[in-house]
């Protein structure tokens, strides 16, 4: 169910007496570029854990940010771990037990991401509940229970397919791959619904939102999230679907979407920092303030104090003590 199996684990052999071929040196040069960028990506996300995890107080909304850049440390901890061990064959099961955790966390990614998305959303269509009735520690159950979720479909594809001791159950395996497939375009319609809705509120409507950093924040990791990582999700759904008649044909086209996965899990950082720091004249400010700044949800203030003359609404920038 891996297109990468036939790849560099078993088609390292020279082709007519030539110790190198030239998909040989493309996938090597994609596995390297991939460990790159998946390095300075896990920098960039051990950052802001240890920020938001020790250095700031969390609300609804930095809960799940926190959430994922976990998800997208340890998967991009994966990649540094995979990569290099497909140059050289590796045991089926200690493939399979990797495919597996990748997959686990690449859900969880997106599930958080998801979430955040349709938390915002709930909070501009009906924003007196939000304020009111919100479940204090919604944030931290969701989080959890998307947590739980991945962690037991990654349990049943341990127990019904194709690992040792596990009696590969073919029905249970080919359901927990449909599972998969309905859950990965659910999540999507999902963040791409909540995302469409955010993005029409801020730029149409009577009455239009002041655009926050947190706004630019999110839609720029959508923006980053559709372009980078649903590829890879996309690939994966067609491999459980077609099985290994897709290994021959998409291989290469899977090693650019691993790229594409880790540049999307690193950009992350990146778009915080860089949201945070934009058009601030303090010369001099840490990390922390840059963070906050990002996940900012107050509209931006002129030179004298006051507020851009459009009508706002008030969310949840104020609950941070959640």
């Amino acid at each position: 169910m891996d297109p990468t199996i036939p790849a560099l684990g078993t088609s390292q052999t020279p082709i007519n007496g030539r110790e190198e071929t030239p998909c040989y040196k493309l996938t090597l040069i994609l596995t390297v570029l991939t460990c790159i960028i998946s390095l300075v990506g896990l920098t960039g996300n051990a950052v802001v854990l240890w920020l938001l995890g020790f250095r700031m107080n969390r609300n609804a909304v930095s809960t799940y940010i926190l959430n994922l850049a976990a998800a997208d440390f340890l998967f991009l901890s994966g990649h540094v771990i995979r990569l290099p061990l497909r140059l050289i064959n590796i045991p089926h099961t200690i493939r399979r037990f990797l495919i597996c955790v990748m997959t686990v966390l690449y859900l969880t990614g997106l599930s958080m991401l998801s979430a955040i998305s349709t938390e915002r959303c709930l909070s501009v269509l009906w924003p007196i509940w939000y304020h009111y009735r919100r479940p204090t520690h919604l944030s931290a159950v969701v989080c959890v229970l998307l947590w739980a979720l991945s962690l037991l479909r990654s349990i049943l594809e341990w127990m019904f397919c194709d690992f040792p001791f596990s009696g590969a159950d073919s029905v249970g395996c080919e359901a927990l791959d449909f599972i998969t497939i309905v859950w990965l375009f659910f999540l999507c319609v999902v963040l791409c619904v909540s995302s469409l809705i955010l993005l029409v509120r801020i730029l149409c409507g009577f009455r239009k939102m002041p655009l926050t950093r947190l706004y630019v924040t999110i839609l720029l990791t959508v923006l980053v999230f559709l372009l980078c990582g649903l590829p890879l999700g996309i690939l994966r759904a067609l491999n459980y679907i077609i099985y290994r008649d897709l290994e021959v044909l998409c291989y290469h086209v899977y090693g650019v979407c691993t790229f594409l996965s880790s540049l999307n899990s690193s950009a992350n950082p990146i778009i915080y920092f860089f949201v945070g720091s934009f058009r601030q004249r303090q010369n001099r400010q840490n990390l922390k303030q840059v963070l906050q700044k990002a996940l900012q949800d107050t509209p931006e203030v002129d030179e004298g104090g006051r507020r851009f003359p459009e009508e706002t609404l008030e969310l949840s920038g104020s609950r941070s003590r959640q």
